[in-house]
Protein backbone atom coordinates (compact mmCIF):
# COMPACT_ATOMS: atom_id res chain seq x y z
CA UNK A 1 0.00 0.00 0.00
CA UNK A 2 1.14 3.38 -1.23
CA UNK A 3 2.03 5.80 1.61
CA UNK A 4 -0.80 7.85 0.33
CA UNK A 5 -3.14 5.68 0.86
CA UNK A 6 -1.83 4.79 4.53
CA UNK A 7 -2.16 8.85 5.05
CA UNK A 8 -5.60 9.00 3.78
CA UNK A 9 -6.45 6.06 6.00
CA UNK A 10 -5.25 7.87 9.58
CA UNK A 11 -7.94 10.57 8.31
CA UNK A 12 -10.86 11.02 10.67
CA UNK A 13 -14.05 9.46 9.89
CA UNK A 14 -17.29 11.39 10.39
CA UNK A 15 -19.19 9.00 8.93
CA UNK A 16 -19.34 7.33 12.57
CA UNK A 17 -20.41 10.33 14.71
CA UNK A 18 -24.28 9.64 14.34
CA UNK A 19 -23.26 5.88 16.77
CA UNK A 20 -22.34 8.69 19.86
CA UNK A 21 -24.52 11.83 18.59
CA UNK A 22 -26.83 13.47 21.23
CA UNK A 23 -29.90 12.31 19.07
CA UNK A 24 -28.20 8.76 18.95
CA UNK A 25 -31.75 6.98 18.79
CA UNK A 26 -33.28 8.86 16.15
CA UNK A 27 -30.26 8.64 13.74
CA UNK A 28 -29.97 4.83 14.44
CA UNK A 29 -33.62 4.43 14.00
CA UNK A 30 -33.32 6.12 10.40
CA UNK A 31 -30.09 4.12 9.36
CA UNK A 32 -31.44 0.56 10.37
CA UNK A 33 -34.63 1.33 8.36
CA UNK A 34 -32.21 2.36 5.86
CA UNK A 35 -30.34 -0.49 5.78
CA UNK A 36 -33.12 -3.27 6.37
CA UNK A 37 -34.83 -1.33 3.10
CA UNK A 38 -31.16 -1.96 1.12
CA UNK A 39 -31.10 -5.61 1.91
CA UNK A 40 -34.48 -5.50 -0.21
CA UNK A 41 -33.15 -3.67 -3.19
CA UNK A 42 -34.93 -1.09 -2.20
CA UNK A 43 -32.16 1.66 -2.14
CA UNK A 44 -33.63 5.46 -2.81
CA UNK A 45 -36.04 6.22 -0.08
CA UNK A 46 -38.36 9.75 0.08
CA UNK A 47 -38.10 11.09 3.30
CA UNK A 48 -41.98 10.11 3.67
CA UNK A 49 -41.52 6.62 3.73
CA UNK A 50 -38.57 6.98 6.25
CA UNK A 51 -40.57 8.85 8.59
CA UNK A 52 -43.95 6.51 8.41
CA UNK A 53 -41.66 3.69 9.42
CA UNK A 54 -39.62 5.16 12.10
CA UNK A 55 -42.30 6.54 13.77
CA UNK A 56 -44.46 3.45 13.74
CA UNK A 57 -41.82 1.91 15.93
CA UNK A 58 -42.78 3.82 18.65
CA UNK A 59 -39.08 4.45 20.12
CA UNK A 60 -39.36 8.31 19.49
CA UNK A 61 -42.18 10.40 21.17
CA UNK A 62 -43.27 13.65 19.43
CA UNK A 63 -41.02 12.78 16.77
CA UNK A 64 -41.83 15.48 13.62
CA UNK A 65 -41.85 15.15 9.83
CA UNK A 66 -39.48 18.62 10.46
CA UNK A 67 -36.87 16.97 12.59
CA UNK A 68 -37.03 13.76 10.41
CA UNK A 69 -35.67 15.97 7.59
CA UNK A 70 -33.33 18.13 10.04
CA UNK A 71 -31.78 14.31 10.57
CA UNK A 72 -31.39 13.13 7.33
CA UNK A 73 -30.14 16.18 6.20
CA UNK A 74 -27.82 16.13 9.33
CA UNK A 75 -26.58 12.40 8.16
CA UNK A 76 -26.18 13.63 4.50
CA UNK A 77 -23.70 16.00 5.71
CA UNK A 78 -21.80 13.51 8.04
CA UNK A 79 -21.59 11.46 5.11
CA UNK A 80 -23.74 8.87 5.81
CA UNK A 81 -26.39 9.20 3.46
CA UNK A 82 -26.40 10.46 -0.53
CA UNK A 83 -29.35 12.70 -1.34
CA UNK A 84 -30.90 13.55 -5.22
CA UNK A 85 -33.35 15.56 -6.08
CA UNK A 86 -36.24 13.94 -7.96
CA UNK A 87 -39.18 15.73 -10.32
CA UNK A 88 -42.97 15.35 -9.02
CA UNK A 89 -46.06 17.23 -10.11
CA UNK A 90 -46.50 19.43 -7.09
CA UNK A 91 -50.23 20.30 -6.22
CA UNK A 92 -49.43 23.46 -4.44
CA UNK A 93 -46.96 26.91 -4.90
CA UNK A 94 -45.55 25.69 -1.48
CA UNK A 95 -44.47 21.81 -3.03
CA UNK A 96 -43.62 23.29 -5.97
CA UNK A 97 -41.00 26.22 -4.68
CA UNK A 98 -39.83 23.39 -1.96
CA UNK A 99 -37.09 20.60 -3.28
CA UNK A 100 -37.72 17.51 -2.59
CA UNK A 101 -35.04 14.61 -1.99
CA UNK A 102 -34.33 10.51 -2.08
CA UNK A 103 -31.79 9.44 0.30
CA UNK A 104 -29.39 6.09 -0.39
CA UNK A 105 -26.93 5.25 2.36
CA UNK A 106 -23.29 5.30 1.07
CA UNK A 107 -20.66 2.61 1.29
CA UNK A 108 -19.34 3.31 4.37
CA UNK A 109 -22.81 3.44 6.29
CA UNK A 110 -23.48 0.15 4.62
CA UNK A 111 -20.34 -1.40 6.24
CA UNK A 112 -20.97 0.33 9.77
CA UNK A 113 -24.47 -1.06 9.53
CA UNK A 114 -23.49 -4.30 9.19
CA UNK A 115 -20.72 -3.88 11.89
CA UNK A 116 -23.10 -3.16 14.18
CA UNK A 117 -25.51 -6.17 12.90
CA UNK A 118 -22.95 -8.68 13.19
CA UNK A 119 -21.91 -6.88 16.88
CA UNK A 120 -25.08 -7.60 18.09
CA UNK A 121 -24.58 -11.18 18.11
CA UNK A 122 -20.97 -11.53 19.37
CA UNK A 123 -20.74 -13.93 22.44
CA UNK A 124 -17.90 -14.22 22.98
CA UNK A 125 -14.43 -15.08 21.08
CA UNK A 126 -15.71 -17.13 19.27
CA UNK A 127 -13.44 -18.68 16.40
CA UNK A 128 -12.30 -22.92 16.06
CA UNK A 129 -9.69 -25.17 14.47
CA UNK A 130 -9.92 -26.22 11.22
CA UNK A 131 -7.09 -28.39 9.91
CA UNK A 132 -8.92 -29.20 6.52
CA UNK A 133 -8.06 -25.54 5.86
CA UNK A 134 -4.69 -26.38 6.07
CA UNK A 135 -5.05 -28.99 2.92
CA UNK A 136 -7.09 -26.05 1.15
CA UNK A 137 -4.25 -23.82 1.23
CA UNK A 138 -1.91 -26.63 0.39
CA UNK A 139 -3.57 -27.60 -2.72
CA UNK A 140 -4.29 -24.59 -3.81
CA UNK A 141 -0.07 -23.71 -4.18
CA UNK A 142 0.07 -26.43 -5.43
CA UNK A 143 -1.95 -25.95 -8.33
CA UNK A 144 -0.15 -21.97 -8.30
CA UNK A 145 3.35 -24.40 -8.46
CA UNK A 146 2.47 -26.63 -11.40
CA UNK A 147 0.61 -24.11 -13.89
CA UNK A 148 3.66 -22.32 -13.88
CA UNK A 149 2.13 -18.73 -15.17
CA UNK A 150 -0.47 -20.87 -17.58
CA UNK A 151 -4.37 -19.47 -16.45
CA UNK A 152 -7.25 -19.66 -18.17
CA UNK A 153 -9.48 -16.11 -17.83
CA UNK A 154 -10.80 -16.20 -14.19
CA UNK A 155 -8.61 -19.04 -13.31
CA UNK A 156 -6.10 -16.94 -11.45
CA UNK A 157 -8.54 -14.79 -9.36
CA UNK A 158 -10.45 -18.00 -8.37
CA UNK A 159 -7.17 -19.73 -7.31
CA UNK A 160 -6.29 -16.22 -5.33
CA UNK A 161 -9.62 -15.98 -3.35
CA UNK A 162 -9.55 -19.52 -2.35
CA UNK A 163 -5.98 -19.29 -1.22
CA UNK A 164 -6.67 -15.72 0.65
CA UNK A 165 -9.72 -16.81 2.12
CA UNK A 166 -8.38 -19.74 3.91
CA UNK A 167 -5.92 -18.08 5.16
CA UNK A 168 -8.08 -15.39 6.91
CA UNK A 169 -9.98 -17.91 8.58
CA UNK A 170 -7.31 -19.82 9.09
CA UNK A 171 -5.25 -16.83 11.32
CA UNK A 172 -8.61 -15.20 12.55
CA UNK A 173 -10.96 -17.76 13.54
CA UNK A 174 -8.08 -20.03 15.21
CA UNK A 175 -6.04 -16.56 16.98
CA UNK A 176 -9.95 -16.07 18.55
CA UNK A 177 -10.86 -19.69 19.89
CA UNK A 178 -7.16 -19.40 21.48
CA UNK A 179 -8.25 -16.73 22.73
CA UNK A 180 -11.60 -18.00 24.63
CA UNK A 181 -9.62 -20.30 26.50
CA UNK A 182 -7.62 -16.98 28.13
CA UNK A 183 -10.45 -15.45 29.41
CA UNK A 184 -12.15 -14.93 32.65
CA UNK A 185 -15.28 -17.35 32.27
CA UNK A 186 -12.84 -20.03 31.08
CA UNK A 187 -10.69 -19.55 33.69
CA UNK A 188 -13.56 -20.04 36.46
CA UNK A 189 -14.63 -22.72 34.57
CA UNK A 190 -11.33 -24.68 34.86
CA UNK A 191 -11.32 -24.35 39.09
CA UNK A 192 -14.80 -26.37 39.34
CA UNK A 193 -15.68 -29.69 38.82
CA UNK A 194 -17.76 -29.18 35.80
CA UNK A 195 -14.70 -28.71 33.88
CA UNK A 196 -13.83 -32.37 34.10
CA UNK A 197 -17.32 -32.77 31.76
CA UNK A 198 -15.28 -31.05 29.09
CA UNK A 199 -11.62 -31.36 29.61
CA UNK A 200 -11.40 -34.56 27.28
CA UNK A 201 -13.75 -33.29 24.28
CA UNK A 202 -11.45 -29.66 24.95
CA UNK A 203 -7.71 -31.73 24.86
CA UNK A 204 -8.37 -34.01 22.26
CA UNK A 205 -9.62 -31.19 19.71
CA UNK A 206 -6.42 -29.01 20.64
CA UNK A 207 -4.42 -32.56 20.17
CA UNK A 208 -5.79 -33.11 17.03
CA UNK A 209 -5.52 -30.07 15.91
CA UNK A 210 -1.76 -29.53 16.45
CA UNK A 211 -1.23 -33.40 15.05
CA UNK A 212 -2.98 -32.40 11.66
CA UNK A 213 -0.97 -28.74 11.79
CA UNK A 214 2.52 -30.96 12.23
CA UNK A 215 1.37 -33.12 9.41
CA UNK A 216 0.32 -30.18 7.03
CA UNK A 217 2.62 -28.01 7.66
CA UNK A 218 5.12 -29.55 5.44
CA UNK A 219 3.18 -29.24 2.49
CA UNK A 220 2.90 -26.14 2.46
CA UNK A 221 6.60 -24.87 3.54
CA UNK A 222 7.00 -27.02 0.66
CA UNK A 223 5.18 -25.73 -2.04
CA UNK A 224 5.83 -21.92 -0.89
CA UNK A 225 9.65 -22.37 -1.08
CA UNK A 226 9.00 -24.17 -4.68
CA UNK A 227 6.89 -21.01 -6.16
CA UNK A 228 9.63 -18.84 -7.38
CA UNK A 229 9.84 -15.33 -7.89
CA UNK A 230 8.36 -15.69 -11.58
CA UNK A 231 5.80 -17.76 -10.93
CA UNK A 232 4.51 -15.28 -8.03
CA UNK A 233 4.77 -12.40 -10.24
CA UNK A 234 3.04 -14.34 -13.46
CA UNK A 235 0.10 -14.98 -10.91
CA UNK A 236 -0.40 -12.09 -9.11
CA UNK A 237 -0.47 -10.02 -12.91
CA UNK A 238 -2.73 -12.73 -13.96
CA UNK A 239 -5.39 -11.97 -10.88
CA UNK A 240 -5.00 -8.35 -11.66
CA UNK A 241 -6.02 -8.88 -15.47
CA UNK A 242 -9.03 -11.06 -14.04
CA UNK A 243 -9.93 -8.71 -11.57
CA UNK A 244 -9.71 -5.39 -13.91
CA UNK A 245 -11.87 -7.68 -16.42
CA UNK A 246 -15.00 -7.08 -14.02
CA UNK A 247 -17.12 -4.16 -15.10
CA UNK A 248 -16.95 -1.74 -12.74
CA UNK A 249 -18.64 1.55 -12.31
CA UNK A 250 -16.59 3.11 -9.35
CA UNK A 251 -12.85 2.76 -9.50
CA UNK A 252 -11.63 3.21 -6.28
CA UNK A 253 -8.15 2.39 -6.62
CA UNK A 254 -5.66 1.77 -9.25
CA UNK A 255 -4.41 -1.06 -11.22
CA UNK A 256 -1.04 -0.43 -9.69
CA UNK A 257 -2.23 -0.11 -6.09
CA UNK A 258 -4.12 -3.03 -6.37
CA UNK A 259 -0.92 -5.26 -7.61
CA UNK A 260 0.98 -3.60 -5.05
CA UNK A 261 -2.14 -5.10 -2.28
CA UNK A 262 -1.92 -8.57 -4.02
CA UNK A 263 2.18 -9.06 -2.90
CA UNK A 264 1.96 -7.67 0.37
CA UNK A 265 -0.73 -10.06 1.41
CA UNK A 266 1.51 -12.83 -0.49
CA UNK A 267 4.37 -11.39 1.80
CA UNK A 268 2.52 -11.53 4.80
CA UNK A 269 0.87 -14.97 3.98
CA UNK A 270 4.44 -16.55 3.10
CA UNK A 271 5.80 -14.96 6.74
CA UNK A 272 3.12 -16.44 8.22
CA UNK A 273 3.80 -20.13 7.66
CA UNK A 274 7.25 -19.52 7.07
CA UNK A 275 8.81 -16.71 8.97
CA UNK A 276 10.89 -14.28 8.35
CA UNK A 277 14.64 -12.99 8.82
CA UNK A 278 15.66 -16.24 11.17
CA UNK A 279 12.16 -15.54 13.32
CA UNK A 280 10.12 -18.27 13.83
CA UNK A 281 6.19 -18.42 11.88
CA UNK A 282 3.17 -17.03 13.07
CA UNK A 283 2.11 -20.78 12.21
CA UNK A 284 5.23 -22.21 15.19
CA UNK A 285 3.54 -19.60 17.44
CA UNK A 286 -0.16 -20.53 17.06
CA UNK A 287 1.11 -24.70 17.35
CA UNK A 288 3.22 -23.41 20.81
CA UNK A 289 -0.04 -21.39 21.78
CA UNK A 290 -2.26 -24.73 20.95
CA UNK A 291 0.04 -26.87 23.04
CA UNK A 292 0.68 -24.24 25.99
CA UNK A 293 -3.44 -24.68 26.37
CA UNK A 294 -3.29 -28.52 26.14
CA UNK A 295 -0.86 -28.05 29.30
CA UNK A 296 -2.97 -25.64 31.10
CA UNK A 297 -6.21 -27.86 30.88
CA UNK A 298 -4.41 -31.12 31.94
CA UNK A 299 -3.02 -28.87 34.59
CA UNK A 300 -6.79 -27.27 35.53
CA UNK A 301 -7.67 -31.02 35.70
CA UNK A 302 -5.03 -32.31 38.15
CA UNK A 303 -5.98 -29.92 40.15
CA UNK A 304 -9.66 -30.30 40.19
CA UNK A 305 -8.92 -34.14 40.68
CA UNK A 306 -6.16 -34.01 43.81
CA UNK A 307 -8.60 -31.40 45.25
CA UNK A 308 -11.30 -34.57 45.19
CA UNK A 309 -8.95 -36.76 46.42
CA UNK A 310 -7.36 -34.76 49.64
CA UNK A 311 -11.10 -35.51 51.01
CA UNK A 312 -11.14 -39.29 50.55
CA UNK A 313 -9.57 -41.40 52.65
CA UNK A 314 -6.64 -43.42 51.49
CA UNK A 315 -6.00 -45.93 54.36
CA UNK A 316 -5.08 -48.70 51.39
CA UNK A 317 -2.79 -46.33 50.08
CA UNK A 318 -1.38 -45.69 53.15
CA UNK A 319 -0.85 -49.62 54.17
CA UNK A 320 0.93 -50.03 50.41
CA UNK A 321 3.15 -47.14 51.44
CA UNK A 322 3.94 -48.40 54.68
CA UNK A 323 4.64 -51.55 53.29
CA UNK A 324 6.85 -49.84 50.55
CA UNK A 325 8.80 -47.70 53.12
CA UNK A 326 9.55 -50.71 55.13
CA UNK A 327 11.13 -52.49 52.38
CA UNK A 328 13.89 -49.59 52.72
CA UNK A 329 17.16 -50.94 53.34
CA UNK A 330 18.64 -47.48 54.26
CA UNK A 331 17.41 -44.47 56.22
CA UNK A 332 18.59 -42.20 53.63
CA UNK A 333 16.13 -44.04 50.89
CA UNK A 334 13.14 -43.08 53.14
CA UNK A 335 14.08 -39.52 53.49
CA UNK A 336 14.09 -39.60 49.21
CA UNK A 337 10.89 -41.70 49.01
CA UNK A 338 8.72 -39.24 51.61
CA UNK A 339 10.32 -36.19 49.63
CA UNK A 340 8.96 -37.54 46.76
CA UNK A 341 5.45 -39.17 47.86
CA UNK A 342 4.35 -36.21 50.50
CA UNK A 343 6.54 -33.30 49.38
CA UNK A 344 5.59 -29.99 50.95
CA UNK A 345 2.11 -30.17 52.43
CA UNK A 346 0.37 -27.92 54.84
CA UNK A 347 1.74 -27.90 58.56
CA UNK A 348 -0.67 -28.51 61.81
CA UNK A 349 0.25 -28.58 64.92
CA UNK A 350 -0.39 -31.19 67.73
CA UNK A 351 -0.15 -30.79 71.59
CA UNK A 352 1.23 -33.24 73.87
CA UNK A 353 3.81 -33.89 76.86
CA UNK A 354 7.37 -32.82 75.90
CA UNK A 355 9.54 -36.52 76.68
CA UNK A 356 12.35 -35.39 75.29
CA UNK A 357 15.63 -37.88 76.15
CA UNK A 358 18.41 -35.41 75.64
CA UNK A 359 18.62 -31.92 75.80
CA UNK A 360 21.16 -31.15 72.57
CA UNK A 361 19.74 -28.57 70.29
CA UNK A 362 21.36 -30.38 67.24
CA UNK A 363 20.10 -33.64 68.01
CA UNK A 364 17.50 -34.67 65.03
CA UNK A 365 14.34 -34.85 65.15
CA UNK A 366 14.35 -38.51 63.33
CA UNK A 367 16.03 -39.51 66.60
CA UNK A 368 13.50 -38.12 68.82
CA UNK A 369 10.87 -40.38 71.01
CA UNK A 370 7.37 -40.38 69.28
CA UNK A 371 4.66 -39.00 70.66
CA UNK A 372 1.81 -40.67 70.61
CA UNK A 373 -1.64 -39.07 69.48
CA UNK A 374 -5.04 -40.78 68.71
CA UNK A 375 -6.79 -38.50 66.43
CA UNK A 376 -11.07 -38.44 66.04
CA UNK A 377 -13.10 -37.05 63.31
CA UNK A 378 -15.10 -33.67 64.47
CA UNK A 379 -17.42 -33.51 61.57
CA UNK A 380 -20.93 -34.53 62.75
CA UNK A 381 -21.93 -36.28 59.49
CA UNK A 382 -21.33 -39.85 58.59
CA UNK A 383 -20.07 -40.52 55.43
CA UNK A 384 -19.63 -43.57 53.19
CA UNK A 385 -16.56 -45.12 53.71
CA UNK A 386 -14.67 -45.02 49.67
CA UNK A 387 -12.81 -47.61 48.51
CA UNK A 388 -9.30 -46.81 46.99
CA UNK A 389 -7.33 -48.90 45.05
CA UNK A 390 -3.42 -49.23 45.95
CA UNK A 391 -0.74 -47.46 44.08
CA UNK A 392 0.96 -49.63 41.74
CA UNK A 393 4.12 -50.41 41.59
CA UNK A 394 4.70 -50.33 37.09
CA UNK A 395 8.50 -50.60 37.38
CA UNK A 396 8.85 -53.92 35.65
CA UNK A 397 6.92 -52.71 32.93
CA UNK A 398 8.69 -49.10 32.20
CA UNK A 399 11.58 -51.33 32.29
CA UNK A 400 10.33 -53.17 29.42
CA UNK A 401 9.07 -50.34 27.24
CA UNK A 402 12.37 -48.86 28.12
CA UNK A 403 13.99 -52.20 26.36
CA UNK A 404 11.79 -52.21 23.27
CA UNK A 405 12.30 -48.27 22.80
CA UNK A 406 15.94 -49.13 22.64
CA UNK A 407 15.56 -51.64 20.75
CA UNK A 408 13.70 -49.86 18.07
CA UNK A 409 16.39 -47.14 18.17
CA UNK A 410 18.63 -49.42 17.18
CA UNK A 411 17.33 -51.14 14.59
CA UNK A 412 16.40 -47.88 13.02
CA UNK A 413 20.17 -46.49 13.69
CA UNK A 414 21.49 -49.98 11.97
CA UNK A 415 19.27 -49.65 9.11
CA UNK A 416 19.98 -46.00 8.49
CA UNK A 417 24.00 -46.87 9.15
CA UNK A 418 23.73 -49.79 6.85
CA UNK A 419 22.64 -46.51 3.80
CA UNK A 420 25.16 -44.54 4.61
CA UNK A 421 27.68 -47.01 3.91
CA UNK A 422 26.30 -47.45 0.65
CA UNK A 423 26.19 -43.19 0.12
CA UNK A 424 23.45 -43.69 -3.20
CA UNK A 425 21.04 -46.44 -3.07
CA UNK A 426 17.67 -46.84 -5.53
CA UNK A 427 14.58 -48.70 -4.19
CA UNK A 428 15.08 -51.45 -6.91
CA UNK A 429 18.37 -52.26 -4.97
CA UNK A 430 17.34 -52.67 -1.51
CA UNK A 431 17.60 -56.23 -0.01
CA UNK A 432 14.06 -57.79 1.79
CA UNK A 433 13.17 -55.47 4.64
CA UNK A 434 11.64 -55.59 8.03
CA UNK A 435 8.36 -53.70 9.14
CA UNK A 436 10.45 -51.18 11.02
CA UNK A 437 12.59 -50.41 8.32
CA UNK A 438 9.94 -50.07 5.46
CA UNK A 439 8.24 -47.82 7.98
CA UNK A 440 11.26 -45.65 8.02
CA UNK A 441 12.13 -45.64 4.17
CA UNK A 442 8.35 -44.43 3.84
CA UNK A 443 9.06 -41.70 6.26
CA UNK A 444 11.70 -40.36 4.74
CA UNK A 445 9.94 -40.48 1.07
CA UNK A 446 7.16 -38.57 2.58
CA UNK A 447 9.44 -35.95 4.31
CA UNK A 448 11.66 -35.80 1.22
CA UNK A 449 8.34 -34.86 -1.02
CA UNK A 450 7.22 -32.22 1.47
CA UNK A 451 10.59 -30.81 2.12
CA UNK A 452 11.94 -27.77 -0.33
CA UNK A 453 14.84 -29.34 -2.95
CA UNK A 454 13.90 -32.49 -1.97
CA UNK A 455 15.77 -33.35 1.11
CA UNK A 456 15.87 -33.07 4.92
CA UNK A 457 18.94 -33.26 7.70
CA UNK A 458 17.71 -36.04 10.25
CA UNK A 459 18.45 -36.23 14.04
CA UNK A 460 21.40 -38.21 13.86
CA UNK A 461 22.32 -35.22 11.86
CA UNK A 462 22.49 -37.23 8.37
CA UNK A 463 21.40 -35.33 5.32
CA UNK A 464 18.82 -37.48 2.97
CA UNK A 465 18.55 -36.67 -0.45
CA UNK A 466 15.69 -37.67 -2.69
CA UNK A 467 15.50 -37.88 -6.55
CA UNK A 468 12.99 -39.15 -8.72
CA UNK A 469 13.52 -40.69 -11.53
CA UNK A 470 12.75 -38.58 -15.01
CA UNK A 471 10.36 -41.68 -16.55
CA UNK A 472 8.39 -42.74 -13.14
CA UNK A 473 9.94 -45.94 -13.32
CA UNK A 474 8.44 -47.99 -10.49
CA UNK A 475 10.12 -50.86 -8.23
CA UNK A 476 8.72 -53.78 -6.00
CA UNK A 477 10.39 -53.43 -2.53
CA UNK A 478 10.41 -56.45 -0.62
CA UNK A 479 9.24 -56.23 2.79
CA UNK A 480 9.00 -59.28 5.65
CA UNK A 481 4.88 -58.63 5.63
CA UNK A 482 4.56 -58.11 1.63
CA UNK A 483 5.59 -56.76 -0.97
CA UNK A 484 5.42 -53.20 -1.70
CA UNK A 485 5.04 -51.16 -5.54
CA UNK A 486 6.38 -47.54 -5.43
CA UNK A 487 8.32 -45.33 -7.52
CA UNK A 488 11.91 -46.86 -7.98
CA UNK A 489 13.60 -43.58 -5.59
CA UNK A 490 17.04 -42.79 -5.53
CA UNK A 491 18.66 -41.71 -2.09
CA UNK A 492 21.43 -40.23 -0.99
CA UNK A 493 23.39 -40.18 2.13
CA UNK A 494 25.56 -37.49 3.54
CA UNK A 495 26.76 -37.30 7.00
CA UNK A 496 26.40 -33.53 7.95
CA UNK A 497 27.20 -33.77 11.88
CA UNK A 498 30.06 -35.81 11.99
CA UNK A 499 30.37 -35.05 16.44
CA UNK A 500 26.55 -36.77 16.69
CA UNK A 501 26.93 -39.18 14.21
CA UNK A 502 29.91 -40.54 16.04
CA UNK A 503 28.44 -40.47 19.38
CA UNK A 504 25.48 -42.34 18.39
CA UNK A 505 27.58 -45.34 16.82
CA UNK A 506 29.54 -44.98 20.10
CA UNK A 507 26.19 -45.52 22.04
CA UNK A 508 24.90 -48.70 19.92
CA UNK A 509 28.72 -50.38 20.32
CA UNK A 510 28.40 -49.52 24.05
CA UNK A 511 25.14 -50.66 24.41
Amino acid sequence: MSQKNDLHSLRGVPELKYINADNVTRYRAIMKFLYQQYQKLNYWLKPEQIFEEVVSWKVLKNYTFEQCQLDLEQLVEWGNLTSRHYGERATSVEEYLKKKFQYLLTPYSIEIERLLENLESVRGYGGSLEPTLFDTIANTLFKIRSQSGTYEKGEALELWNTLNESFQKVHEASVDYIASLQTGKAEELMVTDAFLIYKDAITNYLRDFVHALQRRSYKIEGNLAQVTGGVKDIFLTSVTEDEWRIPKLEETISKEEYYTELVEKWGILNKWFQGEFGSISEMQLLERATKEAIMKMVRSALRIQEKKRSIISRRKDLEFLGQWFYKMDSLESAHKLAAYTFGLFPTRHFHGEDTRDSDSAGMSMWLETPIVKTLRSRSRKRHDRHDIEAAIDNTEEKERLKIEFIKKQKQELQFLKKMVERKSISVSQIEKLPTTARLQLLEWIGRCNAAPHFMFQSSEGVQIQLTKPVDEERANLLCEDGTLELINYKFTFTVIDKINWHNLLQWENKE
